[in-house]
């Protein structure tokens, strides 16, 4: 099955119009396009297959807690300092995947606490 890929709105979503757009520009530091393309990457395999190996995505029991849905955090970096990683709900629909919000993994310990998520959009 292919899900489609939503965004919890507004922060991703924001995040990735800003990004998609500097792209087309041809304005992203180097940086930034680096993140665009691990994270487009990133997308597409979690499109395709959430749980591809390269994603890594594992169930953060605690944000699911807090937000009342299971939430799944995948790779979009690995291996390296501040990696990135991506935090995702199945739903609202049965093919889709909403992206709640992204962060640096920062701390192994519970760094995930601080992570702000968007609302999970409701059907």
């Amino acid at each position: 099955m292919h899900y489609k890929i939503r965004f919890g709105v507004p922060e991703m979503q924001e995040e990735w119009n800003l990004l998609s757009e500097r792209y087309k520009q041809e304005a992203l530091t180097n940086p930034e396009k680096e993140y665009f393309k691990k994270l487009v990457k990133a997308l597409k395999h979690l499109g395709a297959n959430p749980k591809h190996p390269g994603l890594n995505s594992h169930e953060i029991v605690d944000l699911s807690s807090s937000a009342g849905v299971k939430v799944f955090e995948s790779y979009i970096e690995n291996d390296c300092p501040r990696a990135r990683r991506i935090f995702w709900a199945y739903g609202p629909d049965r093919t889709e995947i909403t992206v709640l919000g992204s962060d640096s993994h920062l701390n192994k310990n519970k760094g995930h606490l601080r992570v702000r998520l968007s609302k999970f959009p409701r059907p």
